[in-house]
Parts: structure tokens; sequence; C-alpha cells
């Protein structure tokens, strides 16, 4: 229960004590982070297999934001000669799979394309390409070895609000733009209530969405083209951007399971935010690798439809068994595993 409300709940530590004081339960915060560092020792092995699982995906999404680690800061300012990368960060990746997501959390000085080459490289060489779902900012694009390779894929939502951002001062143009925008999104809507498969999904966008976005990108270039844009403006940013990355943002047209966006990921890192919000920092490395665990678990089975607490509950008791066979022991199947060594899945 520590574990869930200070790493899914946002509940700092500190604030965790006194709750749990007014209730006559004496646990100081120090106490509290021994225990939640010893259930990971404990249960790591289901981490790493998460990981394992996630780099088999057929979409990743990754992103990151910011986040302080002191002990990090602090090795910064002991520098006195370079002092090289400064920054620390929450990496949030989000794998597709069989019809189920894993989130999974980095925090470090590494960026989030940085941390999905790692995990890429868990990938088994026989499986296709993934498509990467990222914003364009070169820090979320993994630099990949010759023997793999990803798809890469713009996120269309990123386009959008660029537009919004600019709309009080360009109201028709934006409109123009959101409008066809919206419509791509209506038909996603549209394919996904109606649970098409990735290629019926593609043949359905092609149908209804190539269309609007033909007409988009010739309105688009209209507007530079002829001069009724200035291309230094806010308006002017916007085209240009849609345009420069025009390929990547319209990969739902010709890739099978290709996302619009990338908000499954944004959300995911609310997590680590409410974390910075509440707690303000990790204090060590340490730390910050433990919240990231529990993170990862902890989302996953909410993504999963599993309770995050009932997981945990019986990871720590079974942590002989999960040790031995950590995949038996994912948020989606780990009951499946515990009804089949019940005494009443042997009778009958």
């Amino acid at each position: 229960m520590i574990a869930v409300l200070l790493y899914g709940g946002g509940f700092p530590m500190t604030r965790l004590e006194k709750l749990e004081q007014s209730l006559g339960i004496p646990l100081p915060a120090s106490i509290q982070r021994e225990i939640v560092c010893a259930m990971a020792m404990q249960i790591k092995r289901v981490f790493d297999e998460l990981i394992r699982q996630a780099a088999q995906g057929s979409v990743l999404h990754n992103d990151d934001t910011s986040m302080t680690v002191l002990s990090l800061r602090r090795d910064i300012q002991d520098e006195t000669d370079d002092p090289g990368r400064t920054g620390i960060f929450t990496s949030g990746i989000v794998s597709a799979r069989d019809g189920r997501h894993i989130a999974l959390f980095f925090t470090g000085r590494q960026h989030a394309g940085e941390n999905l080459a790692i995990i890429l490289a868990k990938r088994v060489d026989a499986l296709e390409p993934p498509i990467q779902m990222c914003d364009a900012l070169a820090r979320n694009l993994p630099k990949m070895p010759q023997t793999l390779e990803v798809i890469v894929s713009h996120c269309l939502a990123h386009s959008r609000r660029r537009f919004v951002e600019v709309t009080p001062n360009f109201p028709d143009e934006c409109r123009h733009g959101l409008e066809a925008l919206g419509k791509v999104y209506h038909h996603d809507a549209l394919a996904r209530k109606q649970e098409l498969s990735a290629q019926e999904r593609l043949l359905y966008h092609q149908q209804h969405s190539a269309p609007e976005m033909d007409q988009l990108k010739q309105w688009l270039n209209d507007q530079l083209e002829q001069k009724k844009v200035e291309p230094n403006s806010g308006l002017g940013g916007a085209i240009g951007y849609l345009l420069k990355y025009w390929d990547r943002l319209t990969l739902f047209l010709r890739q099978p399971g290709a996302p619009l966006d990338n908000n499954l990921c944004e959300t995911s890192l609310k997590r680590a935010i409410l974390h910075r919000k509440n707690s303000l920092f990790y204090k060590t490395e340490r730390g910050a690798e433990v919240g990231d665990l529990f993170m990862s678990l902890i989302h996953t089975a909410e993504l999963c439809g599993a309770n995050p607490f009932d997981h945990l509950t019986q990871l720590q008791h079974h942590a002989d068994q999960l040790e031995q066979h950590p995949q038996d022991w994912m948020p989606w199947n780990y009951q499946a595993t515990i009804d089949r060594a019940s005494p009443a899945a042997h009778t009958g």
C-alpha cells in the first residue's frame, strides 16, 4: 500500500507519515523508504521481464519530462572541469504488444531516445521493425545499430497545438487547419468504435482521411507559395512544422497500426509529473530507480485493467516463484498463475 500511495497516488513520504501518525501508526518516512527499497529488490526480476517484453512491442511511444535527483545535482556542482550533460529527466516509454500496453519509466541523465535504444537492444532479431511514436525533438530519436531499425512516426497532436496557440491572431486560417485535423481524429474514433483491425483501420483512413489530408497539404502550400502568410509569423511556423514533418505525421495513412499521436505516453508521464509536483525530487539515484520500478508496475497494471495493490501484494507473497519464472507474474497474467497453483484448480 505504501508503494501504491507513493508512486501511484503521488503522496509524498512526509505527508504519508503524518496521515499514518493520525491513525495511530508510527511509521517514519525513513522506515517507509527502507520498506519500499527492500520490496523493490524482491520483485526486480518482474520489472526486468517487463522491460524485455516491452522491447517486443509493435508500437513504442516515448517522451520525457524534467526531474530532480539531488545526488546528481551535487555531482554537477562538485565538478570543476567540463560538467557534460546537466539535465535530469524521467523518460516515459509505452509499448503496445498483443493488444495490451506496457508502461516504463527511467530517471537519470539519459534522454527518451537513449532509453528507448537500450530497451530495443533486447528485441528479438526476427521481429519486424517497430513503429516509434514521438514528437519531433531529436533527443527522442534513438541511435540504433545497423542491425536494428524503427519506423518513426511523429505526433499529430503537436502540430494541432501549434495552430491552437496562434488561433487568437489568425482565427480564420487556424480554423481551416483545425477542422481538417478534427475530421481525421473523428475517423480514427470511428475506427476504434468499430474495433477495426490494424489493416482495416489503415484502409479506412486511406479512404476517408487521405482526401482530407491531401486538401490540407495543398492549402498549406498555397499559404506559403502565394505569400498569404509570413513564414516567420506564428501561423507560418505552424504551417512550416506540419509541412517539414509531413511524411512522419501521416504515417497512419501508409503503415498498419501507426497511431495518430503520442498522447498515450504524455498521459503516462503525468505519473512522474505528479511525483515532481508533490515530492519535488528524488534524493538519490537509487531512490529514482525504486520509483521508476513501482511507477512502471503500477501504471502497467492499470493499463491492463489489473489491481496494482493486489498485484504488488501477490508479488511479495510469491517472491520465490517469480524469481524462477518472472514471465508468469506480469500484471495481466499473475492471477491466472495463482489460479493454476491453487488446490481448487486441481479438483473436480
